[in-house]
C-alpha cells in the first residue's frame, strides 16, 4: 500500500519532525541511572495491586529481564488463586477468559526451573482451559471475556504465547487468525478492539491504541517461541506485525505519543502504545526479522517513555487503571517499561 511506501522511504515520522530530531534520541540515563530508573519502575509495578492480565504482564516483565525469583513468586501467587476450571491468578469476579493465560508462561518456566508440582499442574490446568473449556466462537477463537460472546484484541497478547510456548504452536497460530479475520482492518491497517457474536457486529469498532499495542506484542511473542519447522507460519505472523506498526505509525503525533483511539485526535494522548511498539520493534530487529530502519522509530518513543517516569518510577500518562478511560498510571504500563528495556538492551547487545 501507498502508505508503507512513504513509511520505507522515511517520509511519514520526518515529516512531522525533521529527521535532525533522530540524532538527539540517545539522551538516555547513563548506566548507573538507568539501573536505578528500572530498579523505580519495577517498585513501583509490584506495589500495584493486580488483575490476571496485570498479575501475568508484570511476571512476564520479570521473566525476560531475568529475575528468576520473581517469577517464581508472582508464578507461585498465580496458582494459589486459580480457579478450580484451570484459570490463574483471578481475584474477585473477574471473567476473563483470556486475561488469566497472561500467567501461562512465567508458571510454566518457573515450574521448569523449580520442579514444583503445583506449578507444573498449574501450567497444565491453564492450558486446558484453553483447548477445552473456555467459550469459543463457532470456529474455535477464544472469547474474551465468559459472560458475552465478545472476542477483544486484547486476547492476542493473552493467549497465543503461552499456547506457542506450551507446546500448541499450532493452535498459537489458529488463535491470531481468528482474532484478525475478526477485528483486522485492512485499509486502516489497524485492529479494532471488540467483536460481539449477539449483535454480529463490533461493539467497538475504534482502533485503541493499546489494543493495537497488545497484538504487535503478543504477535511478537509468538514469532520467538514458534519452532523452526513453522517457517511458512512466521513469515505470515512477521508480515502481521509489521502491518500493525505501520498502520499505527502513520497516527503517530508529532511528540512520539499516539491518541487512545490512535485515529481519534480528540481522544487522550496516552503513553503505553509507544513502549509496545518499542518493544516489538526491539524485539523484532534483534530476532533479524524487521528491518533495522525501525530503530529510530522505536528509540525516539523510548526516549519519550522515559521522559514519562517521575520521581517513584510511576509511568504516567498511560492508559490508566482502573477503568482505563483516561491517562494514569497502570501495571501493564511499568511492565511495557521493563519489557522495553530488557528488549532495548538486548537489541544492542546482538
Amino acid at each position: 500500500m501507498e502508505r508503507r511506501k512513504f513509511l520505507k522511504n522515511g517520509v511519514l515520522y520526518s515529516a512531522a519532525t525533521g529527521a535532525s530530531l533522530f540524532a538527539r534520541e540517545k539522551n538516555f540515563p547513563q548506566k548507573a541511572a538507568l539501573s536505578e530508573k528500572i530498579e523505580k519502575v519495577k517498585r513501583a509495578m509490584l506495589a500495584m495491586q493486580r488483575y490476571a492480565w496485570e498479575q501475568g504482564v508484570a511476571a512476564q516483565a520479570m521473566l525476560e529481564s531475568g529475575e528468576t525469583e520473581w517469577v517464581i513468586l508472582m508464578a507461585k501467587d498465580a496458582v494459589l488463586r486459580q480457579l478450580d476450571d484451570g484459570r490463574l491468578a483471578v481475584v474477585s469476579s473477574n471473567q476473563g477468559v483470556t486475561d488469566p493465560a497472561a500467567n501461562g508462561e512465567p508458571v510454566l518456566h518457573a515450574a521448569k526451573i523449580t520442579g514444583d508440582p503445583k506449578l507444573k499442574a498449574g501450567s497444565e490446568k491453564m492450558l486446558d482451559y484453553l483447548l477445552n473449556k473456555a467459550p469459543k466462537t463457532k470456529d474455535g477463537t477464544l472469547y474474551h471475556i465468559a459472560h458475552k460472546p465478545q472476542v477483544w484484541i486484547d486476547s492476542m497478547y493473552m493467549a497465543p504465547p503461552f499456547l506457542a510456548v506450551a507446546g500448541r504452536p499450532d493452535e498459537a497460530v489458529q488463535q491470531i487468525e481468528g482474532f484478525r479475520k475478526l477485528l483486522w482492518n485492512p485499509e486502516k491497517e489497524l485492529f479494532s478492539q471488540i467483536w460481539d457474536d449477539e449483535l454480529n457486529d463490533y461493539y467497538r469498532k475504534d482502533f485503541w491504541g493499546v489494543g493495537n499495542g497488545w497484538a504487535a506484542a503478543g504477535m511478537t511473542r509468538v514469532i520467538k517461541a514458534l519452532p523452526q519447522k513453522m517457517t511458512s507460519e512466521k513469515k505470515r505472523l512477521v508480515t502481521y506485525v509489521r502491518e500493525v506498526i505501520d498502520g499505527c505509525l502513520l497516527y503517530q503525533r508529532a511528540d512520539g505519543l499516539f491518541h487512545d483511539v490512535v485515529d481519534k485526535p480528540e481522544t487522550f494522548i496516552e503513553t503505553n502504545l509507544a513502549q509496545m511498539l518499542a518493544y516489538t520493534i526491539y524485539r523484532g530487529i534483534q530476532g533479524r526479522w524487521l528491518d533495522g530502519s525501525y530503530r529510530k522509530y522505536a528509540d525516539h518513543m523510548r526516549s519519550v517513555a522515559h521522559q514519562k517516569v517521575d520521581e517513584y518510577g510511576l509511568v504516567q500518562d498511560v492508559c490508566g487503571a482502573p477503568n482505563f478511560e483516561s491517562a494514569g498510571t497502570a501495571a501493564e504500563g511499568q511492565a511495557f517499561f521493563l519489557l522495553m528495556e530488557v528488549a532495548a538492551s538486548e537489541c544492542s547487545s546482538s
